[in-house]
């Protein structure tokens, strides 16, 4: 039988027994959510009453991968918000969320305001981004690993900074295939929320010569 809402809501709590503020801001962006999605169709509809774990539990699982908290984190194609939005209500300080796709920033500008979130919001794609150093560079659902280790390490300046990249069932395959391209210290977790998934950690990236 499939969980309810609740208790998708209670898996998360779980996992993440944030404050009481903190579990008001999700409460807002859900509703937020719930509300934009009707015109934007920012999650699948089939997500919607699961949104505390498929959506904010599989983002926030990946602030303990974080290894400097406190450096700047870019969150490349944020889409609706995953996982920089959640990473930012978790308490991340230097969120820099990445999209290109004017009615979603419309949406992330909603949502900003509404939940107070001290963010930096880079209305453009990722690839007009002027490169700064940055501890963590992130992305969910956005591009194939091998595209997302060209575009992040463009950002991550010493061997401390990690790319860190969800990956579902084509995980093995995308790390194959980037390997071809990238060389890498490659850490895998598992994912909190779906078994077959893996989230890949790098560090140490250089280009493979031939």
């Amino acid at each position: 039988m499939p969980l309810t809402p609740a208790e998708h809501r209670a898996a998360f709590l779980a996992a993440f027994p944030v404050s009481r503020e903190t579990e008001s801001q999700l409460e807002q962006y859900e509703a937020l959510l719930r509300e934009w999605n009707q015109r934007l169709s920012l999650v699948a509809d089939s997500t919607l009453d699961m949104i505390w774990s498929r959506h904010f539990l599989d983002s926030a699982q990946l602030v303990r991968l974080i290894p400097e908290p406190a450096r700047p984190v870019i969150d490349m194609g944020t889409g609706a918000g995953f996982p920089g939005v959640i990473l930012a209500i978790m308490g991340l300080p230097h969120l820099h969320l990445v999209e290109h796709n004017m009615r979603k920033v419309g949406f992330l500008r909603t949502v900003i305001a509404a939940l107070g979130l001290e963010v930096t919001l880079h209305a453009m794609k990722i690839e007009s981004v002027k490169p700064f150093a940055a501890g963590a560079v992130t992305a969910r659902a956005f591009r194939p690993l091998v595209e997302l280790v060209g575009l992040g390490r463009r950002f991550l300046r010493d061997e401390t900074a990690v790319a860190i990249f969800p990956k579902g069932r084509r995980a093995e395959e995308e790390l194959t295939e980037a390997r071809r391209r990238w060389r890498a210290k490659v850490e895998r977790f598992p994912s909190l929320t779906d078994p077959e998934s893996t989230i890949f950690r790098l560090s140490g990236i250089v280009e493979a010569r031939a």
